[in-house]
């Protein structure tokens, strides 16, 4: 097994000087790639203009594509909402103003943007332009709440089917119409002395809304960092059991539990530091019985997002699962299907864009819009199709929106680490990563030395094998067609 590995390799990293490089014999292919019990794959590599097929391995079967399935969300999203789209979240006031005081409440309506308050140094800026909206208009004061509307989802927080041990994590954050800082907290773990808990720190604060048990250790200088967060049962504490090592500091994106109290809250809390104190609390309108009309509300301010084909960037490019889990939801809003709620019909209107991109959607299997869920079942040959399909869009905004937005080898995002200067896929491969337990996948397009687009997807299920082994083999299959 070893020798044909090491002769399938050889094939791709040694071409002749005297010609240009063959394919690799697919025989010799089929067999390294099924080797067992390394891994289990599927292959399609195919002419990104003519569709004509260079490689193929088990293209039919279904894989589990872990954040590939980011391409598929990203590309219905693109074609049936327009690379221009942008989400606007509003800013009402509910009640009267007299003298700087203002009896009633702010309500902040989501629209569903997941970039508002992006982590970062400016993330408190639409705070701050928001503060001032209200300091222009005479307020000094509020008496009563912060009301956070997330209605423009349904509830359902997560993703169907994503793991338990996940949850905690800021790759795992919760969805919501509503939403601020990626809906997580950053969390920084500093050393104090061999045998105590670590100096922990929280950014954003959000008063006693989240619920932090320190039981992390300060270990000796040169140990093993060893992480542990879990959550409670039984309530939202989170416990953090992480060993610190003298000399390091940890920072980990916890995710919260309650995106919408969490956008209200530390928006309160931010009014208050800008000298614009609230009486009342943070509040989410589901606790309402009574919603609101909004025509008869005072609009103080409006926050227009950036352009979908640029959160289509972040998307793509960092594999951002909150992003994606938002794209799914409002393409469902904005192009619903009868009779379902927003999750559901995201999944539904995206099928018009399979559908016209040639897929069998019978056999097509989405359950959430980043890829985290294992129940999301894609073949080879669909990925292919819904590739050459967004290179031939007749939309040429929506074309250069998709290309733009995915990862550059050698050059940024996922694959800013992986074919590097000097390879020959380095800044001509533009594809997506995805990364699950026992999943590896990639998939996008690579430009030959000939000049010839090519569109290829590898999917590598099941296997046992190190990761960097399996993201080997792909980059050198990537590299090979590079050479063309």
């Amino acid at each position: 097994m070893q020798k044909l590995i090491l002769a399938f390799l050889a094939t791709l990293v040694l071409p002749s000087a005297q010609a240009q490089p063959d394919f690799p014999a697919t025989d010799t292919l089929s067999r390294v790639l099924d080797v067992q019990p390394m891994a289990w794959w599927g292959v399609m590599i195919a002419d990104a203009a003519t569709g004509e097929i260079l490689y193929q391995h088990n293209p039919d079967r279904s894989f589990m594509p872990a954040s590939v399935t980011k391409l598929f969300t990203t590309a219905a999203a693109l074609e049936q909402l327009g690379p221009d789209f942008r989400y606007e979240t509003r800013l009402y006031l509910d009640g009267t103003l007299r003298e700087g005081l203002l009896e009633g409440d702010l309500i902040v309506r989501g629209a569903g943007d997941p970039s508002i308050g992006t982590p970062g140094p400016d993330h408190m800026a639409l705070f701050d332009t928001w503060a001032d909206s209200l300091a222009a208009l005479g307020v000094k004061q509020i008496r009563g709440n912060i009301i956070g509307d997330d209605q423009i989802f349904d509830d359902p927080p997560l993703g169907a089917d994503w793991g338990w041990d996940d949850l905690v994590y800021g790759y795992a954050a919760p969805i919501s119409g509503l939403t601020f800082h990626e809906n997580v907290v950053e969390l920084t773990l500093q050393p104090t002395s061999i045998g105590s808990p670590g100096a922990m720190a929280l950014s954003p604060m959000a008063g006693t809304l989240h619920r932090f048990v320190n039981r992390s250790e300060t270990v000796a200088a040169g140990t093993r960092l060893r992480e542990k967060y879990t959550r409670s049962l039984y309530d939202t504490a989170m416990i953090v059991e992480t060993q610190v090592p003298m000399g390091r500091t940890e920072r980990e994106f916890i995710s919260v539990t309650h995106p919408t109290l969490f956008f209200a809250e530390v928006f309160r809390q931010h009014l208050a530091a800008r000298g614009i104190p609230v009486h009342g609390a943070a509040r989410d309108l589901d606790d309402f019985a009574d919603g609101y009309v909004y025509d008869s509300l005072l609009v103080v301010a409006r926050h227009i997002s950036e352009s979908l084909a640029d959160l289509a960037a972040v998307t793509n490019k960092d594999s951002n699962n909150l992003y994606a889990e938002h794209l799914l939801r409002t393409l469902g809003v904005h192009r619903p299907v009868p009779e379902a709620a927003s999750t559901d019909m995201g999944h539904k209107a995206a099928l018009r864009t399979f559908a016209a991109a040639g897929l069998d959607t019978l056999r097509l299997q989405l359950a959430d819009g980043s890829g985290l869920s294992r129940r999301n079942l894609v073949s080879p040959r669909m990925a292919l199709a819904l590739l050459q399909y967004m290179a031939a869009h007749p939309d040429a905004d929506v074309r250069q929106a998709f290309s733009a937005s995915l990862a550059v080898g050698g050059v940024d995002g996922t694959l800013e680490y992986r074919f590097p200067a000097g390879t020959a896929a380095y800044g001509k491969v533009r594809a997506k990563t995805g990364t699950i337990g026992n999943v590896s996948a990639l998939a996008g397009y690579v430009e030959s030395a000939g000049g010839r687009q090519y569109a290829f997807a590898i999917f590598c299920n099941h296997f046992i094998a190190p990761y960097d082994v399996i993201r080997g083999i792909q980059d050198r299959v990537v590299n090979h067609i590079a050479r063309l």
